[in-house]
């Protein structure tokens, strides 16, 4: 019973033209009236959120389409979780299907850069691997090494500029025309207080998801050329390291 009134309460909340549970009473007022009331305060409170989970995204579209689309989300997808923290870690792949976005064939990836950003934020805290690490390392042992990511590493990939979208949207670049429109990846870190966001270089993003799967030194140098016969190894891993993206290495002995 008390199962099927809770299930009955949700659906009115997402469903308007639902009407307030007949098991619904109140002292003080109409009780539809204040459902609708509550239900109105709950949908705003989750877009609220959202728009602060998401501020370049809502910039981007500006504040009245980010309402109606993230009321649809909030609609659909309601939250599964008491820890409102975690709520919208799915709105990109929401966003990558929303047809009235459609001719803004980026704003799924920034959203993605943005959700990684927040990840980063509150994932645990742990001593990045120092940049000094490696000189202990014999040169023939190092193509044997693994490594250990920090939990809040995230590399992302996009065929759009998103780091540059991104910056000139959340108050990290000017606004300024775009001189070119190829990908860019990212690499998002908070190795201690504030988290980082860093434009890859070619090659870098796949040298970096072989390391995060895995995958030996050597290999994942490898996979970095076959994909960018111009990667730069020093630069990247001078990045990595500086960046915090490691906390431990390995397979050396």
């Amino acid at each position: 019973m008390w199962e099927r009134t809770q299930a009955q309460f949700a659906a009115a909340l997402r469903e308007a033209r639902l009407a307030a549970p007949a098991s619904l009473v109140s002292e003080r007022g109409a009780a539809a009236d204040r459902f609708e009331v509550y239900r109105n305060s709950v949908i705003g409170g989750l877009i609220r959120a959202l728009a602060t989970r998401f501020p370049a995204v809502e910039r981007l579209v500006g504040e009245e389409f980010f309402a109606a689309m993230a009321r649809e989300f909030v609609l659909l997808r309601p939250p599964t979780s008491a820890v409102l923290l975690e709520y919208g870690e799915d709105f990109a792949d929401f966003v990558a299907g929303f047809a009235p976005a459609s001719e803004l064939p980026y704003l799924a990836d920034v959203a993605r850069l943005e959700d990684a950003r927040v990840r980063a934020y509150h994932a645990a805290d742990i001593e990045p691997l120092s940049p000094l690490s490696l000189a202990s390392v014999a040169p023939d042992r190092l193509a044997e090494l693994t490594f250990e990511i920090h939990p809040s590493a995230f590399v992302l990939r996009s065929d759009h500029p998103m780091v540059t979208i991104w910056a000139m949207n959340a108050g990290e670049a000017e606004a300024a025309p775009l001189g070119h429109w190829d990908g860019e990846d990212a690499l998002v870190t908070r190795p201690r207080m504030r988290v980082e966001t860093h434009r890859l270089a070619p090659g870098g993003a796949a040298f970096l998801q072989r390391l995060a799967a895995g995958a030996q030194f050597g290999d994942a140098v490898r996979a970095a050329i076959a994909e960018e016969p111009t990667f730069d190894l020093s630069m990247a891993l001078v990045e990595a390291l500086t960046a915090g993206f490691f906390t431990a290495f390995g397979g050396d002995t």
